[in-house]
């Protein structure tokens, strides 16, 4: 069975993060790992509190699941600070950590702040090269980029700004376009598009974390970076179409269709 390691923060109501990335490289088929970057407090409604893991205990994480199960992925997801950052950088490179997905997760959908300001600068500059592929969505690609990506051709653009920039391949998600769900992605110097079909739902909590993990897995499997970002998005289209309803707000999307689908089967 290949193993897949996510690095993120905890969410506690089950929607995103850790527990999202977990619940989708089960469903796909893969062997789940996790080191918590922090806990949240938080519901379908918005993020209460975030608490931060150590740098120290970070450290210990990432060595307990290294030394015994050598993953064949590794997701990351939200890294909170620099500090943390850091020590994610010098492990995955003592390690030779291979198939990093990394999102770099920075705002939560409910608004609140999941990456420190100054660690921008270091997830760039510490993570970023030991990827294979990002993967942000607008609103952080113009962060990353102090730019604005108005249209399909500023996204390609970006995508390849980045990807010259960091050396990996950039999966640019267009979900917060209005017009369209397309994706792009870059990876050595060609194009891919991938359609994407708005499905009217307000439960789509932790769609970013689900796509990174699921890319992950795909990776793990063997699969070429296309291939790996096209199965990753059927799952994730399937997960919305499922419309699970929970809480009382932006609830989370259905990370266990696939296995319900093949329950009913067979």
């Amino acid at each position: 069975m290949k193993t897949v390691l996510t690095i993120a923060g905890s969410d506690c109501s089950g929607g995103a993060g850790i527990q999202a990335d977990i619940k989708t490289i089960l469903a796909n088929g893969a062997y789940a790992m996790s080191v918590i970057t922090a806990m949240t407090a938080q519901n379908t409604l918005g993020v209460m509190a975030v608490q931060a893991s150590t740098p120290e205990f970070l450290a210990q994480q990432l060595d307990a699941v290294f030394t015994d199960i050598h993953p064949d992925a590794v997701k990351i997801g939200m890294v909170f600070s620099s500090d943390l950052a850091h020590v994610i950088g010098e492990k995955l490179r003592r390690y030779n950590a291979k198939n990093v997905v990394l999102d770099p997760v920075m705002v939560a959908s409910s608004g609140a702040k999941l990456l420190q300001t100054q660690a921008v600068d270091t997830l760039k500059k510490e993570l970023f090269p030991l990827a294979r592929i990002i993967t942000p969505n607008l609103p952080e690609a113009e962060a990353l980029l102090s730019q604005g990506i108005p249209d399909k051709t500023a996204m390609e653009a970006a995508a390849k700004q980045l990807s010259d920039t960091f050396g990996c391949a950039v999966l640019l998600k267009g979900g917060h376009r209005s017009s369209d769900a397309d994706d792009v992605l870059y990876e050595q110097g060609t194009f891919y598009w991938f359609h994407g079909e708005h499905i009217s739902t307000n439960n789509t909590h932790g769609t970013g974390c689900t796509l990174s993990s699921a890319i992950a897995v795909g990776l793990a499997d063997g699969c070429d970076m296309p291939t790996a970002v096209q199965r990753a998005k059927d799952y994730v289209l399937g997960a919305l179409k499922a419309n699970l309803h929970l809480g009382h707000g932006c609830g989370s999307i259905d990370h266990g269709w696939k296995i319900k689908k093949n329950l009913s089967n067979s």
